[in-house]
């Protein structure tokens, strides 16, 4: 069974295809141990709550440092048995510490085909707004490795989504969180997982 924590900011649609998946046993041999927020109002928790996984809200400033708000994090989720850490909108740079205590082990969804439109100040409709602007025809998402980077690590997955006449930032952002989103993240948790259990 591999334990994992999914760390969200906002509504948690991507937490919701987890949970999704877990429950109808499309992903096995998962548990999702616990759901963390930065923001105490974060919808996600409540998505949490309704399907009894335990969430809580731990935001960077309740504490004096970006080290030491890492360092509570990596101290919590241990005590939790969690051994993968999924970033499903997570809007918080993760400090050097906390990666290197989780490295290999921790996982972000970007909403772009990285190496597009990512990195620093690319996040939400930013980067749909980006691609747009730029005029492409096909956008996607990715599920990668996090290291001490923005959007910098290992690609496990990648799915492409067309760019329609028409699109605003709104419309496209729904079509790549249901095409390619919500899609790509369950399997790159159970990639992980299979993986895990050869091992």
């Amino acid at each position: 069974m591999l334990n994992i924590a999914v760390l969200v900011s906002g509504g948690g649609t991507n937490l919701q295809a987890i949970i999704d998946s877990v429950e109808n046993q499309t992903l096995k041999d998962v548990t999702i141990k616990c759901v963390i927020s930065n923001k105490s109002d974060a919808y996600a928790l409540e998505r949490a709550r309704k399907h009894g996984i335990a969430s809580s809200c731990i935001s960077p400033k309740d504490y004096g440092s970006k080290e030491e708000y890492g360092k509570y994090l990596a101290e919590y989720l241990k005590e939790q048995g969690v051994e993968l850490v999924v970033l499903a909108g997570f809007l918080v740079v993760l400090p050097p510490e906390f990666i290197r205590e989780f490295s290999g082990r921790i996982i972000n969804i970007h909403p772009s085909l990285i190496p597009s439109f990512c990195g620093d100040g690319f996040y939400g409709l930013k980067v749909h707004e980006a691609a747009l602007a730029r005029g492409v025809k096909v956008t996607g998402a990715t599920v990668h490795y996090v290291d001490e980077g923005t959007d910098t690590g290992p690609i496990i997955l990648q799915k492409a989504v067309e760019v329609e006449e028409g699109d605003t930032p709104e419309i496209l952002q729904k079509r790549v969180m249901e095409q390619a989103e919500w899609v790509i993240l369950p399997k790159a948790i159970e990639m992980i997982a299979e993986d895990r259990r050869k091992i």
